[in-house]
């Protein structure tokens, strides 16, 4: 049975009312997230290995986001929702609404004027007639830029499914596998890592089954032990070593609802007048478990060797542009115990 956490409604969001909010939204959120991947490689958060799949998901979210942008942009009729909970992000289902809209894409553009119609239509109202274009004849362009140009297979989905990667000279995990999901209950991306060694079969043989057992038991924001103990007990070829979950986000600015700290903090200054419409900071954490052992399981007739997990402590940083950092100091000192290092500076958005 599906956890009460898993159900989404469209309640849970907060609405983007206009095209400015729109304008404003996806700059802060596209700006903090590239941002926040060149300080991850800056600061070794993660070895070079981990940031090139890193990398890869990010493209997906922001790749998911430019079609959002583009999907809103003249659309007067539905309104994009952005999650009320710890997030900042697009809410969950306007993920699935997407991939919904793609795979319909053909019906969709079929009801449309055809590109050469409309574009004789903008020149002979701007050049001719000196008139605007009307709002009707903007949202029929995005609606074709929208289904003609956006690609499905690019959309960051609930599961993505990183490849096995062969890692040279490290006999204890000779193998890597990422893998990314969006978590229905808090409505923000997760990236996660495996270090792994086989026994008794190869890559080859054991691939696609290591697959369908990470979809089915770590799709989804848990514990660490609890995930690597899932993946152990369904896996018994395969031999986990470290597992590594980061958490992407919340995101704080001036469009999240969440009752966080420093949200709280960047809304009130810019209430006071003392931050600008465009501050932010993103929060990420990291969170590290390796074995320390085994022990067995099981009958006596059917024991499995299951890995002992010993986690350390998370991980915890915020990227944010300088006067946010100030400002952090200043109102909430004492959230800065809670951050493995001081905040991490990122460049200043301008809207």
């Amino acid at each position: 049975m599906s956890s009460i956490n898993q159900i989404v409604t469209p309640l849970d969001s907060a609405v983007l009312e206009t095209k400015e909010q729109y304008q404003v939204y996806f700059k802060i959120v596209n700006h903090a997230f590239g941002e926040l991947f060149k300080s991850i490689a800056e600061r070794t958060i993660c070895n070079p290995l981990e940031i090139s799949f890193l990398e890869q998901y990010c493209e997906l979210i922001t790749y998911s986001l430019e079609a959002f942008r583009v999907k809103y942009l003249y659309n007067d009729e539905d309104k994009m929702k952005i999650d009320v909970t710890e997030s900042g992000f697009p809410n969950y289902l306007e993920f699935r609404y997407l991939i919904n809209d793609l795979a319909l894409k053909n019906e969709h553009i079929a009801k449309l004027p055809k590109i050469d119609t409309l574009k004789a239509e903008f020149l002979e109202g701007l050049l001719k007639y000196k008139t605007p274009v009307s709002r009707r004849k903007l949202e029929q362009a995005a609606s074709i830029v929208y289904y003609t140009s956006v690609d499905a297979r690019y959309i960051f989905k609930r599961f993505v499914q990183g490849k096995i990667q062969k890692i040279e000279n490290n006999p204890n995990a000779p193998y890597l596998i990422s893998w990314s999901f969006y978590d229905v209950g808090s409505n923000r991306p997760f990236v996660c890592f495996m270090y792994f060694d086989l026994y008794k079969t190869t890559v080859e043989e054991y691939t696609q089954e290591i697959y369908e057992i990470l979809e089915k038991v770590a799709d989804r924001d848990m514990s660490l032990d609890m995930m690597a103990y899932a993946i152990d007990k369904k896996l018994p070829k395969l031999l986990p070593r470290k597992l590594r979950k980061i958490d992407l986000g919340p995101i704080h600015n001036v469009f999240a609802k969440d009752e966080l700290q420093v949200t709280h903090c960047i809304l009130e200054g810019i209430v006071n007048k003392v931050l600008d419409l465009s501050a932010h900071a993103i929060s990420l954490t990291v969170e590290d478990i390796e074995t320390k052992g085994s022990f067995k399981e099981g009958s006596f007739f059917s024991k499995q060797d299951l890995q002992i997990w010993e986690a350390q402590k998370p991980r915890k940083y915020l990227f944010s542009p300088h006067r946010v950092i100030q400002v952090v100091y200043d109102r909430i000192p004492d959230f800065l115990n809670n951050l493995t290092e001081e905040p991490i500076e990122i460049p200043t958005l301008k809207l």
